[in-house]
Formats: structure tokens, C-alpha cells, sequence
């Protein structure tokens, strides 16, 4: 009798936690539905010199709540700020322009310095391009607000700085988690797993190659549309596998996770644009910008598989019907974007 009634408090307490789950859950996903899940979230700070002998500045800064992070841009001390700045809302942040001439001859071995970075922790992309053709590029931390412009950008930084770019736009890229997250949900075995994963991020390195490089243009609008519709049709299959339904998704893993994959790569490119590219090195900024994507893809997947094994550890078992849940969040999450994406373009 005794082990009857633990038996029984223990079913009542996962269909208790199962309950608080799934609000929590949907609440979290609820929260950044509204949101561009492709922005690049760090501030972005660009140096732009014009034709003319100026130089256009554009400060991008991250809003919480419409308000926008306390950081400030000290730029370097010869540029001299001409007219007024204009601003600019939009989704997620302030944009400001402004217009600068030059006071010297060279930017070189002048500081760029963010205040406010140790408040905030927050990052700043900065990008800086000359009308000689050269560009320097880094990320501003907390730890390391400045940035001296040198003659010329090493290899290694710039390796560093589009690695960890990379990185953090896949693991703030709350779209591409979620496909992933869904093709975990779908596909059994290593072997298959490892197909469908690989598939994904051929399917995605090569559009991302070909839409920076100008070979490939396909507009954002419909691209962002296509890749949340990709994230139903993924919930729309876990439902139908557990229901012994036809899935296509778990017959042909491999073959859904490169043709979706294609418009994703269309998607990593377009927020690498936002941040630029620098001419020197465009093969290395490329392939460390997609070698920061797969780290933090694969950081993702380690900690999924490692939660589920976790789980099937517990002593209690899913209250049936349970299961429904992480399909229809992620199902109702990405019919909302679908909607709202299909909208901003009709």
C-alpha cells in the first residue's frame, strides 16, 4: 500500500511539474516571439570613410524595455562631428547616424573607447573601413572597451572576432535553436542524428558563402518567412511521429535538414551583413564567422542530448499526453512568426 501511494504522489508530482513546465516554457518562448530572432544583439558600432573625405558613423545600441543600454561611443579624437545626428528606432534598438571629417591624416594608432561596457556587459561590434580598401574589425568587451587602430588588421584577430560573431549569433538566434531543437525531437540514433546535423550545416555554409559573396540574393523578408515556416513543418512532424503517422522528417532526415538548411545559411548571411565584412580577408572572416555558427550549434546540441539524458534518469514518467508540449510550443511560436514575417512583406 505504501508503494502504491509513493507510486501515486509521485505520478500527481510530474503532472505538477509537467503543468509548471510547460507555462514556464511557453512563457519563455512567448517572451521572444515578438522579437527578430536574426539580429545581432551586441551594439554595432560602424566607421565608414566616404568618398568625400568624411566619414559616416552609424551607433546601433540594444534596447531593453525601449530603453537603451547606458553605453557611449568615444571615438577617435581627430574626427570632428559634423551637422546633426540623426536617429532611428527600430526593433530591438537606436540607430544613430552621423557625419564626421578627419582632423589628420591618418586614423592609425588612434583609440576607439565604449563607456559604460563594465555596467551593462554587454559587447560592441565595431567596424572601421578606409577609402584605401583596408578594414579592422573587433568586439569590445567589458574587460577590453578600447581598440587602437593599427596599420593594418592581424589574421589572428580578425579569426578571433568573426569566430566569436559566430557564436554568439547561433546561440541568440532563437529560430535556428528551435529547428535544431525540433530535428533532436524527430530523429533517432547517433547515425541518422549525425547525417541530419551534417546535411543542415553543409546545406547552410554553402548559402551563406554564396549570399555574402554576392552570388546568391534572395530578399530577407521571404527568407525569415520560410525559415519559421521550416520550424512548423519540424513541430507539425513530431506530432505526426508520435502518432504513427507518415513523417517525413524522420524517413528522410538528411534530405529536410539541407533543403531547410539552405534558407537558414540565407539567414546567418544576412546578419553578417549587418556587420560587414573585411576586404583582406573575406575567406577568413567567412569561414571563422561559419566555424563560430557550428560552435555554438554544437554547444546547443550537447546540452539538449545531455538534459534528455538526464531525464529519462528521473523516477517519474511523462503524464500521458505530456509529450505534446515542446511540439505544440515550438508549433505555436513558430506559426506567430510566420504570420507576423508574411505580414511585414505583403
Amino acid at each position: 500500500m505504501i508503494r502504491s501511494l509513493a507510486t501515486a504522489m509521485a505520478k500527481q508530482m510530474a503532472k505538477e511539474l509537467i503543468k509548471v513546465w510547460s507555462v514556464v516554457f511557453f512563457a519563455a518562448l512567448y517572451a521572444t516571439a515578438s522579437a527578430n530572432a536574426d539580429e545581432i544583439r551586441p551594439a554595432l558600432l560602424d566607421i565608414k570613410e566616404q568618398s568625400t573625405g568624411l566619414f559616416a558613423v552609424t551607433w546601433k545600441v540594444p534596447t531593453r524595455a525601449d530603453k537603451a543600454e547606458n553605453i557611449t561611443p568615444h571615438l577617435p579624437k581627430s574626427l570632428e562631428l559634423v551637422g546633426t545626428p540623426t536617429m532611428q528606432d527600430v526593433p530591438g534598438a537606436k540607430v544613430e547616424h552621423a557625419t564626421y571629417k578627419n582632423n589628420s591624416e591618418s586614423l592609425t594608432g588612434q583609440k576607439v573607447v565604449i563607456d559604460g561596457l563594465t555596467a551593462v556587459q554587454t559587447d560592441v561590434l565595431l567596424l572601421i573601413q578606409l577609402q584605401d580598401g583596408s578594414q579592422h574589425s573587433a568586439i569590445l568587451r567589458p574587460s577590453s572597451p578600447e581598440f587602437i587602430i593599427p596599420l593594418e588588421a592581424s589574421k589572428l584577430q580578425v579569426a578571433s572576432d568573426y569566430w566569436r560573431m559566430g557564436t554568439i549569433h547561433i546561440l541568440e538566434g532563437v529560430d535556428h535553436l528551435l529547428f535544431v531543437l525540433a530535428l533532436l525531437l524527430i530523429v533517432v540514433g547517433f547515425k541518422q542524428l549525425l547525417t541530419a546535423v551534417t546535411a543542415f550545416t553543409v546545406a547552410h555554409s554553402i548559402t551563406l558563402v554564396l549570399a555574402t559573396l554576392g552570388m546568391v540574393h534572395v530578399p530577407a523578408a521571404p527568407t525569415e518567412a520560410i525559415i519559421a515556416l521550416s520550424i512548423l513543418f519540424l513541430a507539425a512532424d513530431i506530432v505526426h511521429k508520435h502518432n504513427g503517422q507518415f513523417s517525413l522528417t524522420e524517413k528522410y532526415p538528411w534530405v529536410v535538414a539541407f533543403a531547410f538548411g539552405l534558407f537558414h545559411g540565407l539567414g546567418f548571411a544576412g546578419a553578417l551583413s549587418e556587420i560587414g565584412v573585411p576586404q583582406h580577408e573575406v575567406p577568413l572572416a567567412l569561414l571563422m564567422f561559419n566555424v563560430g555558427v557550428e560552435t555554438g550549434q554544437l554547444l546547443f546540441i550537447a546540452v539538449v542530448l545531455s538534459l534528455f539524458a538526464i531525464l529519462r534518469r528521473l523516477p517519474f514518467t511523462v503524464p500521458q499526453g505530456g509529450w505534446r508540449v515542446l511540439p505544440y510550443a515550438i508549433g505555436s511560436v513558430a506559426a506567430f512568426w510566420t504570420i507576423q514575417r508574411v505580414d511585414s512583406f505583403i
